[in-house]
């Protein structure tokens, strides 16, 4: 009885069963700028616009004349600031002579050349460098 059954349910099957068919899928890019359809840009661009986390500060109404004025007085008193730091702390420097000064947590190693002069910036906790290097003037 179970043969029966179990061969009458597989040719069940089978004869149910459709034959199988296959379709070619072809790659179709969301993106204009990848060849993807050019009425995707707008939703794309709103969406990047909603995930954009970061909110324009400086704006144009904020880039004024004035504004302008504040900031370039601002930089030039701090410049002013750090030269007389710099000359009470170290003297007049004369890059022309090597020299090496530790402030902090760095070591500034000033080593003049042909060229001109390389200034190396060492972290002293990290171990990260920089190296600047001013040229010779013409």
């Amino acid at each position: 009885m179970r043969r029966l059954f179990s061969a009458a349910l597989a040719l069940g099957l089978f004869a149910v069963a459709a034959p199988a068919s296959a379709q070619q899928l072809v790659y179709q890019p969301t993106n204009p700028a990848f060849g993807g359809s050019p009425l995707n840009y707008n939703w794309l661009l709103q969406s990047a616009q909603l995930q954009n986390q970061y909110e324009d500060e400086g704006g144009a109404s904020q880039n004024s004349t004035i504004n302008n004025f504040a900031d370039t007085l601002q930089r030039q008193i701090l410049n002013q600031l750090s030269r007389e730091l710099i000359t009470n702390r170290f003297g007049d420097l004369d890059l022309t002579q090597p020299g090496t000064f530790t402030l902090g947590d760095f070591q500034i190693d000033i080593t003049p050349g042909l060229d001109g002069v390389s200034i190396r910036l060492f972290n002293l906790l990290t171990g990260e460098e920089t190296i600047v290097s001013i040229p010779n003037s013409l």
